[in-house]
């Protein structure tokens, strides 16, 4: 199992370049089943939860090729046949995108047969919302040992009211609306870049879309849809990740080939800690040396505010700020397992509910860490960039879910960094 070796200490100095979002490009490599043409995605990030997506097309009877380095992050998917449309538990039990082939599945082909998904245990994101709106488009829901059915001859157009705002629930649906008959008009949509970037390629494909990136959407189903040619969005997460280890550690980062309207929020809460920042039209420059980074409040929101996903990172910053932060957990019921791997490494964090109170400054030092999801593995990795000596983080496979080759890319920028073990993605 991998690790990683870190040595704190160091400034990083020197330009990073952000990757496709893993969150826009497993929906937008799900719509490819909504047609029998070839589907092209490009910016598309090599990490685990796409080549988890590639094995689950391809389980389903789809034409798939990833490619890397001279293909530029280039995917070519064909779902000309979709022979078994089943989300299988051995591949989907570590991805809970995996819920988004429903929709596209069940338009197209009048079935879908999902696996409760997995992935990080982070708390419950309920699929009761995509099967809700699935029922009010005309498809029959059954369930039973571990796995989700819907039928349909033919979907059909509905109002459709998210009594909670989903981002996967938003997706599932505007594919499955694409292809259904008459009108979907959907209240209280998620408004995330990666909605956004969905519909930008469906409306590539031919569909009708009105509204996306705004709480209303309004869909006006076609009889079909074909081909696309498609660039993911950078990701906003690593270009926020990557913020927030230039500013731990008094360094100057440029994070290129970002979108920074995308992060607003994290842009204005950075500031709002002292961090020094030169936004541009496709990247931002840290400049924090000498900077006396200042503690700040701090509540996960739906987008455009602060997001959920950079909570844990955002933590970690707050070790290293004077005084006291307040962090608030509004999103997910169990997002604070990175916690008591930051007191470990000598981190003063009281949590109550979904409040954490983090008093700062204080100095870490070198520890044997557990990664246990995604962005608390980010966190860790934030942290041991600023503890003395030399942190162990292990189950580093949780980060490789959602950040291409992270370590690489923090070495190339003066952290000391290496992996203990084989290196996804490289055989």
């Amino acid at each position: 199992m991998d690790k990683f070796v870190i040595r704190g200490g160091n400034p990083l100095l020197g330009t990073i370049r952000v990757s496709g979002a893993k969150n826009s490009a497993l929906p937008c490599m799900a719509a490819a089943i909504l047609t029998a043409d070839e589907v092209v995605l490009e910016n598309i990030p090599q990490v685990r939860d796409i080549d988890t997506e590639r094995k689950l097309l391809e389980s389903m009877g789809a034409t798939v090729e990833l490619g890397y380095g001279r293909a530029q992050h280039r995917t070519t998917i064909q779902c000309a046949v979709l022979s078994d449309p089943e989300a299988k538990y051995e591949i989907v039990k570590t991805m809970r995108a995996s819920s988004l082939v429903l929709g596209p599945l069940v338009a197209r082909v009048g079935v879908a047969r999902v696996a409760v998904p997995g992935g990080c245990a982070i708390g419950g994101r309920p699929i009761d919302l995509h099967l809700r709106g699935l029922e009010k488009m005309g498809a029959t829901i059954t369930q039973e040992h571990g796995s989700i059915e819907a039928k349909a001859d033919r979907l059909h157009g509905a109002h459709i009211l998210f009594d909670k705002i989903t981002v996967t629930g938003t997706e599932d649906l505007l594919m499955a609306a694409t292809l259904a008959e008459g009108e979907t008009l959907m209240e209280n949509c998620a408004q995330e870049p990666e909605v956004t970037d969905l519909a930008a390629m469906l409306i590539g494909m031919g569909a009708k879309i009105e509204g996306a990136g705004t709480s209303t959407i309004r869909v006006t189903g076609v009889e079909k849809l074909h081909g696309v040619r498609h660039r993911i969005n950078p990701d906003r997460i690593e270009a926020g990740t990557f913020l927030i280890a230039g500013a731990i550690t008094g360094g100057d980062v440029n994070v290129d080939c970002c979108n920074p309207a995308h992060l607003a929020a994290v842009i204005a809460k950075l500031e709002q800690c002292g961090v020094r920042m030169e936004v541009g039209k496709d990247n931002i420059r840290v400049r924090s040396e000498g900077v006396k980074l200042q503690g700040a409040d701090m509540s996960t929101v739906e987008y455009p505010g602060f997001p959920t996903d950079m909570q844990a990172q955002f933590m970690a910053l707050a070790t290293q700020a004077e005084g006291t932060s307040t962090i608030t957990e509004n999103i997910f019921e169990n997002r604070f397992m990175h916690v008591s791997e930051l007191v470990r490494m000598g981190a003063n964090i009281r949590v109550e509910g979904r409040t954490a109170t983090v008093r700062g400054k204080t100095p870490l030092s070198s520890a044997a860490v557990m990664c246990s999801d995604l962005r608390a593995s980010a966190s860790l990795v934030l942290a041991a960039l600023v503890a003395e000596g030399e942190t162990i983080l292990d189950r580093v496979y949780h980060i490789d879910r959602g950040y291409e080759h992270i370590e690489e890319k923090l070495r190339g920028v003066g952290a000391q960094i290496r992996r203990m073990g084989e290196v996804f993605g490289k055989r």
